[in-house]
């Protein structure tokens, strides 16, 4: 009898000696299989780096750019731009460096970076991963979607692929190659957090989120899928300390072709305009106006000689589709808009009094940002008044009411005649010392000739409203 029970307990061992044997071999194939199929991520980064640069910018100390550090400590800034966190690279002579990152997209030199890098900038180089150095052109700048195109003198340089920015899911891996704090060639993997995300300032920008570790230095560089195709542009970052706290947004690639495109051919985006003012349903909105749920873009306003206006779209209509796409949430409808040709003929879906309505639009062309009219320096040459400005866009000359007079105050330097006049930056100025200023050589002319130590009169425009200022220079400009 113990024979025979030892001899089962015996067969027993031997069967589960076999299927653990068994389970090892299929975990091991299993593994083997997942391997093989994971990328190569060192191999990827080492190809893929070879068309990733650094871009050195030199400006003006002066500058908007650098103005925009002057903050003082502790403001919660919730969305930074890169470069314009980065701390001065001991600049000299009333210059500054800033940093950035880019991706050749030609072997003849063409380059994609940010337009908030290369802003304000008297020099640009482009240093590539084998230590070449390049001077590099600012061919055009978008600031509307944050790209810029930038081109250097040379010949058969490496260069990316480029992917397809609308069949990314999220969830799905990505990788960045760019240089944060100056640290150039360095690579940081994550996975796509969301997509379309929009953003207080990228109103033409369905952004990228991922949560891929970017600082500043990375900006303008690329986000890569994992077959190694460029898929994004890094662009922005959510910080209350100025570094990354899991929150990166990228340009999506489809878009920065087609804007890079623009820029090379005529150094301006055109974009589509419906001439609508829009805003947001949330779930008591959609119930008022008969909706099924919170969807759509709620037209607020609508311009009288505007597209909208000609082809019927009224406020209070709720946008649902346009061209076949359907409008979520109101931060789809510019994105579509933007880049529709202008002169097409479109198809849009509202809903009105609770029922549905088609309607055919004619997009006419937003005014473009052409390059003399994008956001200009012009402070005197000394620098007494402290202040940097720019052109009035048209649309918010037109939004204002005015005709050819009034620039924007883009910064003020702490301390100087226009921080204790008051000035802020945002104000439209239009009058100094009963002088009418169109453009900024008018307010350096008229800073020029104004007297010494005695009070000025300033008209300015804050938030839609007049408002006159006295100003005071202590020393004369010349």
């Amino acid at each position: 009898m113990k024979l025979t029970i030892d001899h089962r307990i015996e067969k027993r061992r031997e069967k589960r000696s076999a299927f653990t044997f068994f389970l090892v071999v299929l975990m091991a194939a299993a593994f083997s299989a997942n391997a093989a199929s994971l990328p190569d991520l060192p191999k990827l980064i080492e190809e893929n780096g070879k068309a990733v640069v650094n871009i050195r910018v030199e400006h003006d100390a002066m500058s908007k750019t650098s103005l925009g550090r002057q903050l003082p400590d502790g403001v919660p800034e919730q969305f930074r731009r890169f470069f314009r966190e980065m701390p001065d690279g001991g600049g000299s002579g009333g210059h500054e460096i800033g940093i950035g990152s880019g991706f050749i997209i030609s072997s003849d030199g063409y380059i994609v970076t940010n337009a908030h890098v290369v802003e304000d900038a008297d020099e640009v180089r482009v240093i590539m991963k084998d230590r070449r150095e390049f001077s590099g052109t600012v061919v055009g700048r978008d600031e509307r979607s944050d790209v810029a195109l930038l081109k250097v003198d040379a010949k058969d340089l490496p260069v990316v692929r480029t992917g397809n920015s609308d069949e990314l899911k999220v969830g799905q891996w990505v990788f960045a190659i760019g240089a944060p704090f100056g640290f150039d060639q360095t690579a940081t993997q994550g996975i796509v957090s969301a997509l379309s995300r929009s953003l207080p300032d990228g109103t033409y920008v369905p952004f990228i989120q991922t949560d891929v570790a970017v600082n500043p230095g990375n900006s303008g560089g690329p986000l890569f899928d994992l077959d190694g195709n460029v898929v994004g542009v890094n662009s922005q970052i959510y910080s209350r300390s100025g570094g990354y706290m899991g929150l990166s947004f990228a340009i999506p690639i489809n878009l920065v072709k087609n804007i890079t495109a623009q820029l090379q051919t005529k150094g301006y985006v055109s974009r589509g305009w419906l001439g609508v003012g829009i805003q947001g349903m949330d779930a008591n909105l959609a119930r008022s106006f008969k909706l099924d749920r919170a969807r759509g873009a709620l037209v607020s306003e609508v311009n009288p000689d505007g597209p909208a206006s000609k082809a019927g779209i009224q406020p209070g209509d709720v946008i649902v589709s346009f061209d076949g796409r359907n409008i979520n949430r109101a931060t789809d409808l510019p994105v579509l808009v933007g880049m529709t040709p202008a002169g097409s003929s479109v198809e849009l879906k509202v809903i009105r009094d609770g029922k549905e309505k088609t309607l055919t639009v004619s997009i006419a062309e937003l005014e473009p940002q052409r390059p003399e009219e994008v956001a200009v320096s012009a402070l005197p040459p000394s620098g007494k008044l402290g202040v940097a400005v720019s052109k009035l866009a048209p649309e918010e000359r037109k939004k204002l009411g005015l005709d050819d007079k009034g620039i924007r105050i883009e910064g003020v330097v702490p301390g100087s005649p226009a921080s204790r006049a008051g000035l802020q930056e945002g104000d439209v100025l239009l009058a100094f010392n009963n002088i009418e200023i169109s453009n900024p050589e008018d307010l350096k002319e008229a800073a020029r000739q104004a007297p010494d130590a005695e009070p000025l009169a300033i008209l300015i425009i804050r938030e839609e409203q007049p408002l006159y200022l006295s100003l005071q220079i202590d020393d004369k400009v010349s």
